[in-house]
């Protein structure tokens, strides 16, 4: 792979393309913003991780502006902007194209599917630490990790070529055959953690508390139930261990979904306790907390 286009120039997106730049890929930054753009195209991303700091040139362009065929799509957008910008690159369909997303929620490898055929989507987790803390700067220091498979078994040998891809850059990449439990559980540990934080505004340390960890780990429950009723196989201990180490942890930690809350912007709620809500409805599992804590964070989301 050598050609990869990345949807979403946020923090997650700009730190991959520096280190795919950085490593020999030719990368081209998609987002929707003209002025950002022109800025990434004219000043590179300036990358400051555990190596120390750099200038990274890269290419950044509006999607309809860029031109295929390439090897690898992939999705860093906000989760109900996957829609939108999966159409976005259309035009990039091709036989060999792939298409990646590492998003947080459920329902991103489906949108991406309703444009690229089933067996060339990709799907997958990161907990890569990642802060823009510039339209041209992002800050990565410690370890992350990416798991990724296929959203169709078909699509085995495009998800390890993927992982290559990824290693290659210097990302600590493995492949996972059975990435759609990985998938649910990072949703676990999200619904948990992240719309607590929005109804609350606390910090991460402020659920530290044992009404905050009766409603965590609640949380972290109904959705490993309703994993469980759809056939997955999900860990609940090392769910609960996840929650456990980032409340003793990352104490000072401002989850996302509250970032967007106070920045007025709407939350990705309804990929993350929505979706389960809707999920377990369909099968029959009963989530209170889940859905209650959803319904909590809908109040205020922006019309």
């Amino acid at each position: 792979m050598r050609e990869v286009v990345i949807v979403g120039a946020g923090a997650m997106g700009c730190l991959f393309a520096a280190k795919l730049a950085e490593s020999g890929v030719s990368v081209t930054l998609v987002d929707v913003d003209r002025a950002r753009l022109e800025s990434l195209a004219r000043d590179g991303i300036t990358l400051a991780d555990d190596d120390g700091e750099r200038r990274i040139p890269i290419k950044a362009k509006l999607a309809a502006d860029v031109a295929g065929p390439v090897d690898l799509v992939l999705l860093f957008t906000k989760s109900m902007h996957s829609g939108s910008a999966i159409a976005s690159v259309a035009h990039l369909v091709q036989a060999s194209a792939l298409a990646l997303t590492l998003q947080n929620g459920i329902g991103n490898a489906e949108a991406i599917a309703e444009v690229f055929p089933a067996e060339q989507v990709l799907m997958g987790v990161t907990d890569m630490p990642a802060d823009l803390e510039a339209p041209t700067r992002v800050s990565s220091h410690g370890h992350g990790t990416v798991r990724l498979g296929s959203y169709r078994p078909p699509g085995d040998d495009g998800a390890k070529a993927a992982v290559a891809l990824l290693r290659g850059a210097g990302i600590d990449a493995h492949h996972d055959a059975a990435i759609e439990g990985g998938v649910w559980e990072k949703v676990a540990f999200n619904a948990a953690l992240n719309s607590i934080a929005t109804v609350t505004g606390l910090t991460v340390g402020g659920m530290d508390t044992p009404a905050g960890r009766r409603v965590a780990f609640a949380i972290a429950r109904e959705v490993a139930a309703t994993a469980a009723a759809k056939g997955l196989s999900i860990d609940i201990a090392r769910i609960e261990g996840k929650i456990d180490f980032a409340l003793k942890h990352h104490r000072q930690h401002k989850a996302s979904m509250l970032q967007d809350r106070l920045a007025g912007r709407r939350t990705e709620i309804e990929a993350i306790n929505g979706a389960v809500a809707r999920e377990a409805e369909r099968l029959g599992v009963e989530v209170p907390v889940t859905a209650t804590l959803a319904d909590l964070v809908r109040l205020n989301e922006p019309v």
